[in-house]
This record gives C-alpha cells, structure tokens and sequence, in this order.
C-alpha cells in the first residue's frame, strides 16, 4: 500500500487537471501585444530556435514543465512524459523529489523517466529547505542535467500539512555553489518580484524560472484537497495572490540571470511573447498535461511537434532569426498591464 504522501501526489494531478477542465487558464500573455511588422526581412527556412545558452544548449525555446511522481500512478505518467520528450527533443523536468527522499518505495516513479529516456535532457526537482546534499541525491537519482530548487511559500502556508519556516536563502545558496549540474530557482506560481530576484542574484543563481500566476493555482489545490474550498473555511483571498507570468517578466526586466517563465502557456505565441519579455526558455506543464490525459501522448507528440513547426513561423513575423533578436521586438501592453509597470516603476524601455 502506498503512503500518504504518495496519494498526495496523486491527489495533486487529479485535482490539477479537473481544475483545468472547470477554469481553463487564461494566459497573463493575453496582455502583451507584439507589433506586427509587414516587412520583416526574414526567411522561415533560416530561423533557429536554440536556446543561446552553454549550460541549457536546447534546439527549441519551450520544454516540458515540472507536474508529478512519487506514486505508481504518476510513474506512468512520468514515463509517459519523457517518451515524448525523446520523440520531440524537448527538455524536461520531473515533480518534487522531495518525497524519494524519505519514501524509498517513490524512487522508481522518477527514475522512470531516465530510462524512458535515457539520452535526454532531465532537471531534478527538490524543494526548497532541502541540504546540499539532499539536492545532490535527487540529481543523482536520475542522472539530471540541471536541477530545479522550487519555491512554493504560498502553496505551504494553505496546505494542512505544510511548513512554516521560510529560511531558505542559505540554504538555497549552499545548493547553488555544491551542485554538479546548472540550478534553476523556480517559483511555482505565484511570480517573483524584484527584490526576490536580486536576492537570488546575490546568492549566485544564473538561472531564475519566475513562475508566474495564470496557470496551475496551488492555493486552490490545496484547499480542494484539503477539502475547505468553501468560502466558510477556505483561503480563496489567495486564490489571486502573486505576480503573473507578464507581471513577472516585467518585474525581471534588469536582472542579470537567465529568466526562464511558466504558468499559463498555452500557445506557440505564448512562448514567443514570453522570450520577447526577456525568458531564454518556457516552460509548459498544465496544459500539456491536459493534452496527456484527454488524448493520449501521441496526441501531445503531435501538440508539440505542431508547436515546433508553428516557431520559426512566428519568428520570422516579428524579424527575428535567433532568439538574441527577439530582445528588439518593440510590444506594448493593455491598460492593467501597463500599469503595473509604471506603479511598480519597472523598466520597460520597449513599450
């Protein structure tokens, strides 16, 4: 029989996608338009999408987000994951390993994924809170290439169960400068601000997913999960809580690391409008894991592949070649999104 935690996690995928289904993501993107140019100059054939990086050298700007494992049931789905990962040549990450960690009996759930896909390229997962040496087993325990330290303050504070402590930067420092492999920090989806991003800066982190709100909401999962998703006992004034994807990117817009983005990417022009905001990489998880469990993961081959022939299309729209040249597509944002920025005094020198 399986423990707790793992039905938790079962519990976790179950309830994200009937979210999914009940209220569709709306994507914050929406709220950024890019300006169309009718003489771009530029050739389809010619664009390329690899993502200018040496530690993440990808052939495409978007991957497959982190959503699961530590139970049977999301083995499968891991497995399944990262066979379509190999078949499309995407990156992907697994689900908080933290459970492997104490649950022996959840190893496999993640290892799968290595040996579905054993030439591939893979990001460990663990929360933060985590020793160095922790972060090192989860990397190990499925040979990864970069690892994903995640962030979920809000997620804990409406999770039963959750912890209450969040001092985390030192730990968080101590993963960065011990690991074997590229750490991303990852919030994951409530948004970052500012001044969390230049802490992280600080601690030495080159890579900072800003996981935006607009996609999978935590506070509602673990409200539903805990059954108090009635207004009498729930916490749905946090169901709004956090910076967006687009609110996000803005709020990134002077930092000296590599933003990556998530939440709510629904779309190849999501992807395209993200990098436009400053992301080298997008990643996708909610609604690719619609597309898994409604259709099968030929269906999400098919999804993706549809995704990698629509980008260079998209590309060329805009005059752009390679991804350094999307940094100079001028865009401008809808009245709420713009005025964010200027209350929050971002710089935005493109719109």
């Amino acid at each position: 029989m399986e423990s707790e935690h793992a039905h938790r996690k079962d519990e976790h995928l179950a309830l994200a996608e009937a979210e999914f289904k009940k209220n569709p993501p709306i994507s914050s993107l929406n709220q950024v338009r890019l300006i169309h140019r009718s003489l771009p100059e530029t050739n389809v054939q010619h664009v390329d999408l690899r993502i200018q990086d040496t530690a993440l050298n990808w052939d495409y700007p978007f991957y497959i987000e982190a959503m699961t494992g530590g139970s049977y049931k999301t083995g499968e789905i891991n497995e399944q994951l990262a066979t379509v990962a190999k078949t499309t040549g995407l990156a992907m990450a697994v689900g908080s390993q933290s459970i492997a960690l104490k649950d022996f009996d959840a190893i496999p759930s993640f290892e799968i994924a290595r040996k579905a896909n054993p030439d591939g390229f893979l990001i460990a997962n663990i929360g933060a809170g985590h020793t160095a040496y922790e972060a090192q087993r989860v990397i190990n325990m499925i040979g990864a290439n970069a690892l994903e330290v995640h962030v979920n303050v809000a997620q804990e504070i409406v999770m039963a169960e959750g912890d209450r402590d969040f001092h985390w930067l030192e730990s968080i420092g101590e993963i960065i400068t011990t690991s074997s492999v590229p750490v991303i920090i990852k919030e994951v989806g409530f948004g970052m601000d500012q001044q969390t991003i230049l802490q992280l800066e600080q601690l030495g982190a080159k890579y900072i997913n800003v996981g935006g709100r607009s996609g999978t909401n935590f506070a509602v999962i673990e409200d539903r999960r805990n059954r108090t998703d009635t207004p009498k006992n729930s916490h749905h004034y946090l169901y709004d809580w956090g910076q967006t994807t687009a609110e996000s990117l803005l709020e990134a817009q002077s930092s000296s690391a590599h933003i990556m983005a998530t939440g709510g990417i629904s779309s190849p022009l999501d992807v395209v409008k993200a990098q436009v905001l400053g992301a080298k990489a997008v990643g996708v998880a909610g609604y690719f894991l619609h597309d898994l469990l409604s259709f099968g993961p030929e269906h999400l081959i098919e999804t993706i592949q549809l995704w990698q022939a629509h980008l260079p299309k998209l590309y060329a729209l805009v005059g752009a070649s390679q991804q350094s040249d999307l940094t100079a597509v001028p865009y401008v944002l809808n009245s709420e999104l713009s005025n964010y920025a200027q209350q929050r005094n971002l710089n935005t020198p493109k719109f």
